[in-house]
Protein backbone atom coordinates (compact mmCIF):
# COMPACT_ATOMS: atom_id res chain seq x y z
CA UNK A 1 0.00 0.00 0.00
CA UNK A 2 1.01 3.52 -1.00
CA UNK A 3 0.83 5.66 1.84
CA UNK A 4 2.75 8.43 3.25
CA UNK A 5 5.60 6.87 6.21
CA UNK A 6 4.49 8.71 9.10
CA UNK A 7 0.65 7.88 9.03
CA UNK A 8 -0.36 4.50 10.02
CA UNK A 9 -3.59 2.53 9.20
CA UNK A 10 -4.85 3.04 12.81
CA UNK A 11 -5.81 6.36 11.75
CA UNK A 12 -8.67 5.61 9.63
CA UNK A 13 -10.00 3.38 12.93
CA UNK A 14 -11.04 6.23 15.04
CA UNK A 15 -14.27 7.10 13.72
CA UNK A 16 -17.43 5.46 15.16
CA UNK A 17 -18.96 2.79 12.92
CA UNK A 18 -22.86 3.67 13.47
CA UNK A 19 -24.05 3.39 9.85
CA UNK A 20 -25.97 0.49 9.80
CA UNK A 21 -27.74 -1.31 6.02
CA UNK A 22 -30.48 0.71 6.31
CA UNK A 23 -28.66 3.61 7.03
CA UNK A 24 -25.76 3.04 3.92
CA UNK A 25 -28.51 2.60 1.41
CA UNK A 26 -30.23 5.56 2.42
CA UNK A 27 -27.23 7.39 1.72
CA UNK A 28 -26.90 5.95 -1.93
CA UNK A 29 -30.57 7.07 -2.38
CA UNK A 30 -30.27 10.66 -0.62
CA UNK A 31 -26.98 11.56 -2.46
CA UNK A 32 -28.73 11.15 -5.47
CA UNK A 33 -32.03 12.08 -5.91
CA UNK A 34 -32.08 15.82 -5.76
CA UNK A 35 -33.54 18.20 -8.42
CA UNK A 36 -32.93 16.43 -11.93
CA UNK A 37 -35.50 13.57 -11.88
CA UNK A 38 -38.43 16.90 -11.48
CA UNK A 39 -37.05 18.96 -14.10
CA UNK A 40 -34.85 16.91 -17.19
CA UNK A 41 -37.90 14.18 -18.66
CA UNK A 42 -40.23 17.48 -20.39
CA UNK A 43 -36.32 18.38 -22.07
CA UNK A 44 -35.92 14.87 -23.09
CA UNK A 45 -39.03 14.85 -24.34
CA UNK A 46 -38.74 17.33 -26.83
CA UNK A 47 -36.16 16.01 -28.40
CA UNK A 48 -36.80 12.70 -27.77
CA UNK A 49 -40.90 12.22 -28.60
CA UNK A 50 -40.96 8.41 -27.89
CA UNK A 51 -42.07 7.49 -24.10
CA UNK A 52 -40.17 4.04 -24.84
CA UNK A 53 -37.24 5.65 -25.57
CA UNK A 54 -37.28 7.93 -22.65
CA UNK A 55 -38.07 5.27 -20.35
CA UNK A 56 -35.37 2.94 -21.47
CA UNK A 57 -33.33 5.87 -21.23
CA UNK A 58 -33.88 5.89 -17.54
CA UNK A 59 -33.74 2.09 -17.28
CA UNK A 60 -29.95 2.25 -18.80
CA UNK A 61 -28.74 4.92 -16.96
CA UNK A 62 -29.45 2.85 -13.94
CA UNK A 63 -27.75 -0.04 -15.65
CA UNK A 64 -24.36 2.21 -16.03
CA UNK A 65 -25.01 3.42 -12.85
CA UNK A 66 -25.32 0.12 -11.03
CA UNK A 67 -22.37 -1.32 -13.13
CA UNK A 68 -20.16 1.30 -11.36
CA UNK A 69 -21.77 0.40 -8.00
CA UNK A 70 -20.99 -3.02 -8.56
CA UNK A 71 -17.39 -1.99 -9.43
CA UNK A 72 -17.04 0.26 -6.60
CA UNK A 73 -18.48 -2.55 -4.49
CA UNK A 74 -15.24 -4.76 -4.60
CA UNK A 75 -13.14 -1.32 -4.23
CA UNK A 76 -14.95 -0.68 -0.95
CA UNK A 77 -14.91 -4.07 0.60
CA UNK A 78 -11.20 -4.81 0.02
CA UNK A 79 -10.62 -0.85 1.20
CA UNK A 80 -13.48 -0.04 3.88
CA UNK A 81 -11.85 3.10 5.09
CA UNK A 82 -13.21 6.73 4.58
CA UNK A 83 -11.90 8.55 1.93
CA UNK A 84 -13.83 6.56 -1.43
CA UNK A 85 -11.85 7.44 -4.92
CA UNK A 86 -9.49 9.07 -2.65
CA UNK A 87 -8.45 5.52 -1.01
CA UNK A 88 -8.53 3.71 -4.57
CA UNK A 89 -6.75 5.82 -6.25
CA UNK A 90 -4.29 6.18 -3.28
CA UNK A 91 -3.68 2.20 -3.64
CA UNK A 92 -3.57 2.19 -7.21
CA UNK A 93 -0.99 5.19 -8.33
CA UNK A 94 0.21 6.53 -5.28
CA UNK A 95 -0.52 9.46 -3.46
CA UNK A 96 -0.21 12.15 -6.24
CA UNK A 97 -3.66 11.09 -8.07
CA UNK A 98 -5.16 10.40 -4.81
CA UNK A 99 -4.45 14.11 -3.27
CA UNK A 100 -5.75 15.85 -6.65
CA UNK A 101 -8.78 13.84 -6.03
CA UNK A 102 -8.89 15.29 -2.92
CA UNK A 103 -7.60 18.68 -3.38
CA UNK A 104 -10.33 18.90 -6.44
CA UNK A 105 -12.80 17.69 -4.39
CA UNK A 106 -12.32 19.79 -1.59
CA UNK A 107 -12.12 22.83 -3.48
CA UNK A 108 -14.71 22.70 -5.77
CA UNK A 109 -15.86 19.32 -6.99
CA UNK A 110 -17.54 18.22 -3.85
CA UNK A 111 -18.35 21.36 -1.78
CA UNK A 112 -19.16 22.71 -5.47
CA UNK A 113 -21.51 20.19 -5.84
CA UNK A 114 -23.36 21.28 -2.11
CA UNK A 115 -23.25 24.65 -2.85
CA UNK A 116 -25.01 23.79 -6.19
CA UNK A 117 -27.68 21.88 -4.30
CA UNK A 118 -28.16 24.60 -1.45
CA UNK A 119 -28.74 27.07 -4.28
CA UNK A 120 -31.45 24.97 -5.97
CA UNK A 121 -32.95 24.27 -2.02
CA UNK A 122 -33.10 28.31 -1.77
CA UNK A 123 -34.75 28.67 -5.25
CA UNK A 124 -37.60 26.33 -3.75
CA UNK A 125 -37.35 27.95 -0.51
CA UNK A 126 -37.98 31.21 -1.52
CA UNK A 127 -41.72 29.83 -2.69
CA UNK A 128 -42.65 29.90 0.64
CA UNK A 129 -40.50 32.65 1.49
CA UNK A 130 -40.77 35.51 -1.10
CA UNK A 131 -37.93 37.69 0.92
CA UNK A 132 -35.80 35.07 0.84
CA UNK A 133 -35.16 35.16 -3.14
CA UNK A 134 -32.29 34.53 -4.98
CA UNK A 135 -33.04 37.71 -7.49
CA UNK A 136 -33.19 40.00 -3.79
CA UNK A 137 -30.18 41.27 -3.95
CA UNK A 138 -28.50 42.33 -0.57
CA UNK A 139 -24.79 43.33 -1.65
CA UNK A 140 -23.41 44.38 -4.85
CA UNK A 141 -20.04 45.12 -5.62
CA UNK A 142 -18.24 46.34 -8.70
CA UNK A 143 -15.55 44.03 -10.50
CA UNK A 144 -13.57 43.91 -13.64
CA UNK A 145 -15.84 41.36 -15.05
CA UNK A 146 -19.07 43.01 -13.74
CA UNK A 147 -20.52 42.87 -10.19
CA UNK A 148 -20.42 40.84 -7.47
CA UNK A 149 -23.86 40.25 -5.97
CA UNK A 150 -24.80 38.67 -2.91
CA UNK A 151 -28.40 37.96 -2.83
CA UNK A 152 -31.12 36.61 0.47
CA UNK A 153 -31.12 33.47 -1.17
CA UNK A 154 -27.75 33.01 -1.44
CA UNK A 155 -27.90 33.59 2.24
CA UNK A 156 -30.11 30.84 2.67
CA UNK A 157 -28.26 28.63 0.45
CA UNK A 158 -25.24 28.95 3.53
CA UNK A 159 -27.50 28.63 6.43
CA UNK A 160 -28.93 25.05 5.04
CA UNK A 161 -25.47 24.21 4.64
CA UNK A 162 -24.37 25.17 8.32
CA UNK A 163 -27.22 24.07 9.59
CA UNK A 164 -26.52 20.51 8.36
CA UNK A 165 -22.83 20.57 9.45
CA UNK A 166 -23.90 21.62 13.15
CA UNK A 167 -26.33 18.64 12.96
CA UNK A 168 -23.49 16.46 11.67
CA UNK A 169 -20.68 17.96 14.18
CA UNK A 170 -22.77 16.35 17.01
CA UNK A 171 -22.26 12.97 15.66
CA UNK A 172 -22.63 10.52 13.06
CA UNK A 173 -25.76 9.03 14.41
CA UNK A 174 -27.54 12.04 14.44
CA UNK A 175 -26.34 13.02 10.95
CA UNK A 176 -27.56 9.56 9.13
CA UNK A 177 -30.94 9.66 11.37
CA UNK A 178 -31.94 12.98 9.83
CA UNK A 179 -30.67 12.03 6.14
CA UNK A 180 -32.79 8.96 6.56
CA UNK A 181 -36.09 10.58 7.66
CA UNK A 182 -35.41 12.99 4.52
CA UNK A 183 -34.83 10.52 2.41
CA UNK A 184 -37.51 9.17 3.34
CA UNK A 185 -39.95 12.24 2.50
CA UNK A 186 -38.32 12.59 -0.74
CA UNK A 187 -38.88 9.18 -1.95
CA UNK A 188 -42.56 9.44 -0.82
CA UNK A 189 -43.35 12.49 -2.80
CA UNK A 190 -41.36 10.36 -6.10
CA UNK A 191 -43.67 7.41 -5.00
CA UNK A 192 -47.13 9.47 -4.32
CA UNK A 193 -46.59 11.10 -8.09
CA UNK A 194 -47.24 8.18 -10.40
CA UNK A 195 -49.61 7.27 -7.77
CA UNK A 196 -51.76 9.66 -8.26
CA UNK A 197 -51.20 9.95 -11.99
CA UNK A 198 -52.54 6.47 -11.71
CA UNK A 199 -55.39 6.65 -9.78
CA UNK A 200 -56.68 9.81 -11.91
CA UNK A 201 -55.48 8.35 -15.14
CA UNK A 202 -56.10 11.50 -17.49
CA UNK A 203 -53.63 10.01 -20.39
CA UNK A 204 -53.38 6.96 -21.97
CA UNK A 205 -49.93 6.82 -23.46
CA UNK A 206 -48.69 5.16 -26.42
CA UNK A 207 -45.47 2.95 -25.24
CA UNK A 208 -45.29 0.78 -28.63
CA UNK A 209 -44.15 4.33 -30.33
CA UNK A 210 -40.25 3.32 -30.73
CA UNK A 211 -38.29 5.52 -32.78
CA UNK A 212 -40.70 6.21 -35.51
CA UNK A 213 -41.46 9.80 -33.88
CA UNK A 214 -37.92 10.32 -33.60
CA UNK A 215 -35.65 11.91 -36.08
CA UNK A 216 -32.54 10.62 -35.70
CA UNK A 217 -32.72 8.17 -32.69
CA UNK A 218 -29.19 7.52 -31.87
CA UNK A 219 -28.13 10.92 -31.40
CA UNK A 220 -31.19 11.69 -29.39
CA UNK A 221 -30.67 9.12 -27.23
CA UNK A 222 -27.04 9.89 -26.85
CA UNK A 223 -28.59 13.09 -26.04
CA UNK A 224 -31.10 11.95 -23.15
CA UNK A 225 -28.78 9.59 -21.88
CA UNK A 226 -27.09 12.92 -20.62
CA UNK A 227 -29.64 14.53 -18.13
CA UNK A 228 -30.12 10.49 -17.42
CA UNK A 229 -26.73 9.92 -16.14
CA UNK A 230 -25.96 13.66 -14.23
CA UNK A 231 -29.63 12.67 -12.38
CA UNK A 232 -28.18 9.29 -11.34
CA UNK A 233 -24.97 11.09 -10.49
CA UNK A 234 -23.55 10.67 -6.85
CA UNK A 235 -24.40 6.96 -5.77
CA UNK A 236 -20.41 6.78 -5.23
CA UNK A 237 -20.59 9.27 -1.63
CA UNK A 238 -21.30 6.27 0.01
CA UNK A 239 -17.69 5.04 -0.09
CA UNK A 240 -16.39 7.89 1.01
CA UNK A 241 -17.63 7.12 3.99
CA UNK A 242 -16.99 3.56 4.63
CA UNK A 243 -14.83 3.92 7.48
CA UNK A 244 -18.82 5.21 9.24
CA UNK A 245 -20.55 2.11 7.86
CA UNK A 246 -20.52 -1.25 10.38
CA UNK A 247 -19.89 -4.71 8.53
CA UNK A 248 -18.27 -3.08 5.55
CA UNK A 249 -17.11 -6.42 3.70
CA UNK A 250 -21.01 -6.72 3.47
CA UNK A 251 -23.55 -3.50 4.12
CA UNK A 252 -21.23 -1.74 1.27
CA UNK A 253 -21.84 -4.08 -1.31
CA UNK A 254 -25.55 -4.60 -0.47
CA UNK A 255 -26.02 -0.73 0.21
CA UNK A 256 -25.39 0.18 -3.36
CA UNK A 257 -26.52 -2.88 -5.43
CA UNK A 258 -29.99 -2.34 -3.21
CA UNK A 259 -29.54 1.60 -3.40
CA UNK A 260 -29.05 1.99 -6.82
CA UNK A 261 -31.71 -0.48 -8.28
CA UNK A 262 -34.00 1.32 -5.97
CA UNK A 263 -33.21 4.46 -7.51
CA UNK A 264 -33.80 3.12 -10.97
CA UNK A 265 -37.44 2.11 -10.09
CA UNK A 266 -38.22 5.22 -9.06
CA UNK A 267 -37.19 7.08 -11.43
CA UNK A 268 -38.95 4.99 -14.14
CA UNK A 269 -41.97 5.07 -11.84
CA UNK A 270 -42.05 8.62 -11.63
CA UNK A 271 -41.78 8.72 -15.55
CA UNK A 272 -44.45 6.52 -16.21
CA UNK A 273 -46.25 8.94 -13.83
CA UNK A 274 -45.70 12.24 -16.07
CA UNK A 275 -46.58 9.76 -18.84
CA UNK A 276 -50.01 9.12 -17.99
CA UNK A 277 -50.97 12.91 -16.32
CA UNK A 278 -49.85 14.98 -19.17
CA UNK A 279 -48.74 12.44 -22.43
CA UNK A 280 -45.76 12.95 -24.37
CA UNK A 281 -47.30 16.18 -26.24
CA UNK A 282 -47.88 18.13 -23.09
CA UNK A 283 -44.37 17.26 -22.24
CA UNK A 284 -42.52 18.64 -24.31
CA UNK A 285 -40.17 21.16 -23.29
CA UNK A 286 -41.20 21.37 -20.15
CA UNK A 287 -38.87 22.80 -17.58
CA UNK A 288 -40.47 21.58 -14.87
CA UNK A 289 -42.43 18.81 -15.26
CA UNK A 290 -43.18 17.50 -12.04
CA UNK A 291 -44.77 20.84 -10.84
CA UNK A 292 -46.58 20.67 -14.05
CA UNK A 293 -47.75 17.15 -13.70
CA UNK A 294 -49.30 17.74 -10.61
CA UNK A 295 -50.59 20.94 -11.07
CA UNK A 296 -52.43 19.20 -13.74
CA UNK A 297 -53.87 15.90 -11.84
CA UNK A 298 -54.94 18.73 -8.67
CA UNK A 299 -54.99 21.90 -9.74
CA UNK A 300 -52.96 24.51 -8.00
CA UNK A 301 -51.88 22.93 -4.76
CA UNK A 302 -50.08 20.67 -6.90
CA UNK A 303 -47.55 23.30 -7.56
CA UNK A 304 -47.27 24.07 -3.97
CA UNK A 305 -46.81 20.63 -3.25
CA UNK A 306 -44.28 20.13 -5.43
CA UNK A 307 -42.57 22.84 -4.82
CA UNK A 308 -41.84 21.45 -1.05
CA UNK A 309 -40.97 18.14 -1.95
CA UNK A 310 -37.85 19.47 -4.46
CA UNK A 311 -37.06 21.46 -1.57
CA UNK A 312 -36.77 19.07 0.72
CA UNK A 313 -35.00 16.62 -1.60
CA UNK A 314 -32.38 19.10 -2.24
CA UNK A 315 -31.81 19.90 1.64
CA UNK A 316 -31.89 15.79 2.12
CA UNK A 317 -29.39 15.37 -0.58
CA UNK A 318 -26.71 17.93 1.06
CA UNK A 319 -27.93 15.92 4.61
CA UNK A 320 -26.70 13.18 2.62
CA UNK A 321 -23.89 14.86 1.53
CA UNK A 322 -21.78 16.23 4.47
CA UNK A 323 -20.71 13.01 5.99
CA UNK A 324 -18.52 11.20 2.98
CA UNK A 325 -17.42 15.09 1.99
CA UNK A 326 -16.22 15.77 5.34
CA UNK A 327 -14.56 12.17 5.27
CA UNK A 328 -12.49 12.87 2.35
CA UNK A 329 -11.35 15.40 4.03
CA UNK A 330 -10.31 13.64 7.25
CA UNK A 331 -8.78 11.26 4.94
CA UNK A 332 -5.98 13.77 3.26
CA UNK A 333 -5.23 15.30 6.52
CA UNK A 334 -4.77 11.18 7.94
CA UNK A 335 -2.05 11.24 5.55
CA UNK A 336 -0.53 14.15 6.00
CA UNK A 337 -1.59 16.04 2.76
CA UNK A 338 -3.54 18.32 4.31
CA UNK A 339 -4.19 19.95 7.79
CA UNK A 340 -3.33 17.56 10.36
CA UNK A 341 -5.99 18.83 12.30
CA UNK A 342 -8.98 17.95 10.12
CA UNK A 343 -7.83 14.46 10.88
CA UNK A 344 -8.68 14.87 14.90
CA UNK A 345 -11.48 12.79 15.99
CA UNK A 346 -14.24 14.77 18.43
CA UNK A 347 -13.38 13.24 22.07
CA UNK A 348 -17.33 12.90 22.41
CA UNK A 349 -19.08 13.13 19.05
CA UNK A 350 -16.53 10.65 17.06
CA UNK A 351 -16.58 12.69 14.43
CA UNK A 352 -14.00 14.55 12.47
CA UNK A 353 -15.12 17.67 13.71
CA UNK A 354 -12.63 20.12 12.55
CA UNK A 355 -13.07 18.57 8.65
CA UNK A 356 -17.05 19.05 8.98
CA UNK A 357 -16.69 22.61 9.60
CA UNK A 358 -14.05 23.14 7.27
CA UNK A 359 -16.00 21.89 4.10
CA UNK A 360 -19.04 23.37 5.79
CA UNK A 361 -17.92 26.59 5.79
CA UNK A 362 -16.16 26.19 2.41
CA UNK A 363 -19.37 25.26 0.93
CA UNK A 364 -21.52 27.97 2.46
CA UNK A 365 -18.53 30.34 0.70
CA UNK A 366 -19.16 28.68 -2.31
CA UNK A 367 -22.73 29.40 -2.66
CA UNK A 368 -22.25 33.05 -2.03
CA UNK A 369 -20.34 33.22 -4.98
CA UNK A 370 -22.79 32.09 -7.82
CA UNK A 371 -26.25 30.62 -8.64
CA UNK A 372 -26.88 26.90 -9.29
CA UNK A 373 -26.12 26.76 -12.74
CA UNK A 374 -22.73 28.52 -12.47
CA UNK A 375 -21.67 26.52 -9.57
CA UNK A 376 -22.75 23.46 -11.45
CA UNK A 377 -20.57 23.80 -14.24
CA UNK A 378 -17.14 23.55 -12.45
CA UNK A 379 -18.36 20.31 -10.75
CA UNK A 380 -18.75 18.56 -14.01
CA UNK A 381 -15.80 18.07 -15.67
CA UNK A 382 -13.68 17.51 -12.42
CA UNK A 383 -15.77 14.94 -10.92
CA UNK A 384 -15.77 13.04 -14.68
CA UNK A 385 -11.81 12.75 -14.67
CA UNK A 386 -11.62 10.74 -11.33
CA UNK A 387 -14.94 8.90 -11.73
CA UNK A 388 -13.04 7.62 -15.09
CA UNK A 389 -9.58 7.09 -12.84
CA UNK A 390 -11.51 5.72 -10.07
CA UNK A 391 -13.40 2.96 -12.39
CA UNK A 392 -9.89 1.79 -14.02
CA UNK A 393 -8.70 1.57 -10.66
CA UNK A 394 -10.15 -1.96 -10.08
CA UNK A 395 -8.37 -3.58 -13.21
CA UNK A 396 -4.71 -2.01 -12.02
CA UNK A 397 -5.61 -3.95 -8.43
CA UNK A 398 -6.90 -7.04 -9.90
CA UNK A 399 -3.51 -6.93 -11.63
CA UNK A 400 -0.75 -6.08 -9.20
CA UNK A 401 -2.78 -7.80 -5.98
CA UNK A 402 -4.42 -10.44 -7.63
CA UNK A 403 -4.28 -12.05 -3.67
CA UNK A 404 -5.59 -9.69 -1.86
CA UNK A 405 -8.40 -10.13 0.09
CA UNK A 406 -12.10 -9.18 -1.44
CA UNK A 407 -14.76 -10.30 0.45
CA UNK A 408 -17.19 -9.16 -2.75
CA UNK A 409 -16.03 -9.41 -6.34
CA UNK A 410 -17.68 -7.67 -8.92
CA UNK A 411 -20.21 -9.68 -10.84
CA UNK A 412 -19.18 -9.92 -14.94
CA UNK A 413 -15.76 -8.58 -14.45
CA UNK A 414 -14.38 -7.29 -16.64
CA UNK A 415 -17.25 -6.32 -18.53
CA UNK A 416 -19.39 -4.65 -16.00
CA UNK A 417 -16.09 -2.02 -15.01
CA UNK A 418 -15.58 -1.42 -18.42
CA UNK A 419 -19.00 -0.37 -19.30
CA UNK A 420 -18.91 1.79 -16.43
CA UNK A 421 -15.77 3.23 -17.41
CA UNK A 422 -16.64 4.04 -21.04
CA UNK A 423 -19.44 5.47 -20.28
CA UNK A 424 -18.20 7.77 -18.22
CA UNK A 425 -15.56 8.55 -20.50
CA UNK A 426 -18.00 9.23 -23.41
CA UNK A 427 -19.93 11.77 -21.43
CA UNK A 428 -16.51 13.53 -20.12
CA UNK A 429 -15.39 14.05 -24.17
CA UNK A 430 -19.29 15.19 -24.46
CA UNK A 431 -18.61 17.60 -21.70
CA UNK A 432 -15.22 18.61 -22.89
CA UNK A 433 -16.35 19.51 -26.48
CA UNK A 434 -19.46 20.94 -25.56
CA UNK A 435 -18.28 23.07 -22.31
CA UNK A 436 -14.65 24.04 -23.28
CA UNK A 437 -14.65 26.46 -21.53
CA UNK A 438 -15.71 25.12 -18.10
CA UNK A 439 -13.96 21.81 -18.68
CA UNK A 440 -10.35 23.53 -18.89
CA UNK A 441 -11.44 25.68 -16.07
CA UNK A 442 -11.68 22.64 -14.36
CA UNK A 443 -8.51 21.32 -15.62
CA UNK A 444 -6.99 24.36 -14.11
CA UNK A 445 -8.28 23.84 -10.54
CA UNK A 446 -6.82 19.95 -10.65
CA UNK A 447 -2.85 21.19 -11.94
CA UNK A 448 -3.28 23.86 -9.27
CA UNK A 449 -3.30 20.88 -6.79
CA UNK A 450 0.13 19.86 -8.14
CA UNK A 451 2.39 22.76 -5.91
CA UNK A 452 0.04 22.07 -3.38
CA UNK A 453 0.98 18.49 -3.10
CA UNK A 454 4.38 19.62 -3.44
CA UNK A 455 4.42 21.90 -0.56
CA UNK A 456 2.58 19.30 1.83
CA UNK A 457 4.89 16.57 0.75
CA UNK A 458 7.49 18.62 1.86
CA UNK A 459 6.49 19.81 4.75
CA UNK A 460 5.57 16.31 5.85
CA UNK A 461 9.77 14.74 5.04
CA UNK A 462 11.02 18.80 6.85
CA UNK A 463 8.30 19.31 10.03
CA UNK A 464 10.19 21.95 11.49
Amino acid sequence: MTRHPNVTMENRHTLSREIGLIGATSLVIGNVIGSAVFLTTGIMAERMPSASLILLAWIAGGLLALAGGLTCAELSAMYPHSGGWYVFLNEAYGPLWAFLFGWAGMLVMLTGSMAAVAVGFAEYFSYFFPSLSTTRILLSVPMPWGSFNISAGQLAAAGSIAVLGAVNYVGVRMGNAVQVVLTTIKVAVIAAIPMLAFALHPVSPEFNSGTSTVANPLSAFGVAMIAVLWAYSGWDFLCFASGDVTNPGRNLPRALIIGIVALTALYVMINVGYMFALGLDEMKGVMRIAEHAVTGLIGAAGATAVAAGVMISCFGANASGVIPISRVCYALSADGLFFRASAKIHPRFRTPHIAIVGISAWAALLALTGTYEQLYTYVVFTALIFNVAGGMTIFKLRRSRPDAPRPYRVFGYPIVPALFVLSTGILLVNTLLERPVESLAGLGLVALGLPAYWYWRSREKHPN
